[in-house]
């Protein structure tokens, strides 16, 4: 008797110890940092923190004053050309009617030909500069590149906008995952697809996940990586951010 209940004691042990707890982070697989194009003063800024968007929204928008009289200038130009290429064909054409009596030299008629084309091309050079900056437009509406909740907000209206700083950061809460820590010692009783139990106790959230990636973990020096793990958050309310519980089987 006492015999078989050791024996059951040791299985219980034996099994308790194949499975480990681990704690989590709940995070996007698809963070963005949203910044713009081109520098400007901020006209309007649509959204704040905590804004949910979709794809294509204004997030915000940066003045087109210094734009607007750089294409001014280029329109004047070129119509400055056009006038320039029309008077030159007027020209020609009274030039070779001219060689042909003889009143003009060939070498002139070539020269107001060779004009002419370099006139055209400087046409083409500023309608090329023309279409550059019409599409210079679109990037001053900085717009949301995919649907997601801002998380951090840098801007304000009246702000100089610069290029490269971060304005939002939108995170993709249709991707999420957790984040977790294992011992480098329990790695080999681990495998990428293997399925986990997981627990998010303040949404009162039970599922199953999936290991999708083990990385090194270079942060610090504690002979650890790092796992993702995938799951569906179905249609509870899961934030990045959030604590969660893992419970991990080793696989012996």
């Amino acid at each position: 008797m006492i015999k078989a209940l050791l024996t059951t004691l040791f299985c219980i042990n034996l099994f308790a110890g194949t499975q480990i707890e681990l704690s989590g982070t709940v995070e996007s697989d698809n963070e963005k940092i949203i910044t713009s194009r081109n520098m400007g003063y901020i006209k309007e800024v649509y959204v704040k923190e905590g804004s949910n968007v979709k794809k294509g929204d204004i997030l915000y928008e940066i003045d087109s004053s210094n734009m607007d009289s750089n294409k001014k200038e280029i329109e004047l130009n070129l119509q400055i050309l056009q006038n320039q290429k029309n008077n030159i064909e007027v020209n020609l054409k009274r030039y070779k009617n001219l060689l042909a009596q003889d009143l003009v030299s060939l070498y002139e008629v070539e020269q107001m030909e060779l004009n002419l084309t370099n006139t055209k091309n400087m046409i083409d050079i500023t309608k090329a500069k023309l279409k550059e900056i019409n599409t210079q437009y679109d990037y001053l509406k900085i717009k949301a590149p995919n649907d997601g909740l801002i998380i951090k907000k840098s801007i304000k209206a009246g702000e100089m906008s610069i290029p490269g700083m971060p304005a939002f950061v939108l995170t993709d809460l249709s991707t999420l995952l957790i984040k977790t820590n294992i011992s480098e010692s329990n790695l080999n009783n681990i495998k990428i697809g293997q399925k986990v139990d997981i627990e998010i106790s303040s949404q009162n959230f039970k599922t199953q996940g999936t290991i999708s990636a083990i990385i090194p973990n270079t942060v610090d020096l504690t002979h650890s990586f790092v796992l993702k793990i995938s799951f569906d958050k179905k249609d509870f309310n899961i934030y990045p951010g959030m604590y969660s519980k893992i419970l991990l089987n080793l696989e012996n």
